[in-house]
């Protein structure tokens, strides 16, 4: 998929994510103009792209078990909300440093989601669908009648500080948010190219075929809900710190059902796919936003729950779009673009 005369020289440069001189310069460019776009950006596109950064890590956690491994999961809400609780009992009651809480938060998150995933090797499909399910409420429950939890009240949890220096606002939080998703995007990219990626894709093709050949279904696929389960517990370690209110109304089943839109909606098994469909879904959410007042204003006949339930309707709606018309999502359409840029004019 790269134009004609740029090859490889070495083993080296043929498995390197970055190969050409043309890829540095826009990677190089592109990570000056992310950390630079709080100085030019206003506010709500500060605070636009922080949301857009922390949905990208915990849909990259589901794009590892669900697009590459092929287990159905509906509980990367539910491990979010562990991540976010664990990082604020951390942080108040026992006065832990979000630097340290953070990996924590992942890794509390990966044990539940281990736990989670014990009956993966038994089931699957829509039975572990419902598993996934029923965990997410398992959770919920306990959230809510846990005294170190706060139960209904929730949890206020602190900003993050260093020495002195805290980051109390968007602008300031900002520069976490996106170093973690940096990260945590080139460890996805990368782990899709060991061994372990390639035994996550024996299973989700044919995991009958992939035991023969000597893949071991349970350690990967109990791996695989680990390492989904992590990506969640930052990103919602990530999102309590920002919003400094952790309550489990902001992790209900239809985040879940949103993360798993995104998922479908951009690509299942690409890493770039995880950014089109996420970028799709909350740039969506944010025209109907604004569209809905105007809506209920212009036709007042209608009454407000059409207008309150126009978020709703245009998720279900694009959904439905992609799966009959694009199933392998914006991706897909975005390496055909690539493969007819590079060869233009030529039809082959």
């Amino acid at each position: 998929m790269r134009p004609c005369g740029v090859f490889d020289k070495s083993y080296a440069q043929d498995i390197a994510i970055v190969r050409t001189w043309q890829h540095w310069t826009i990677l190089i460019s592109a990570l000056i103009v992310l950390y630079l776009f709080p100085l030019f950006g206003s506010y709500y596109l500060t605070s636009f792209m922080n949301l857009l950064a922390i949905s990208v890590i915990a849909v990259l956690g589901l794009q590892i078990v669900s697009g590459y491994c092929g287990q159905i999961s509906f509980g990367q809400a539910a491990f979010m909300a562990i991540g976010a609780y664990t990082s604020s009992v951390l942080t108040i009651h026992f006065g832990v440093s979000f630097w340290l809480a953070l990996p924590l938060s992942g890794i509390v998150a990966g044990a539940v989601g281990i736990i989670g995933g014990a009956p993966s090797l038994r089931i699957k499909g829509m039975y572990l669908a419902m598993a996934t399910i029923a965990i997410h409420f398992v959770v919920i429950w306990l959230i809510l009648h846990l005294d170190i939890t706060g139960s209904f009240k929730g949890l206020y949890p602190p900003y993050p500080s260093v020495g002195g220096f805290e980051f109390d606002t968007d602008e300031r939080m900002y520069y976490i948010i996106m170093t973690v998703m940096v990260i945590m995007t080139y460890a996805a990219r990368n782990l899709m190219r060991t061994k372990v990626g390639r035994a996550f894709v024996a299973i989700r093709d044919n995991d009958l075929a992939g035991e023969v050949m000597g893949v071991n279904l349970y350690h990967y696929k109990l791996l695989a809900f680990f390492i989904a389960c992590f990506y969640a517990g930052i990103a919602g370690s990530l999102w309590a710190h920002l919003i400094t209110v952790v309550n489990a109304e902001q992790f209900t089943l239809l985040h879940a059902l949103e993360y798993v839109g995104m998922l479908i909606i951009g690509g299942m098994g690409s890493i770039p796919g995880v950014f089109f469909g996420v970028l799709f879904i909350r740039i969506l959410n944010e025209a109907v936003m604004f569209t809905s007042p105007a809506l209920a204003k212009s036709l007042p006949w209608l009454g407000t729950s059409p207008a309150a339930a126009l978020g709703l309707i245009a998720f279900g709606l694009a959904v439905i779009i992609f799966l009959i018309f694009e199933p392998r999502g914006l991706a897909h359409r975005w390496e055909i673009f690539k493969a007819s840029y590079r060869l233009y004019p030529f039809a082959y």
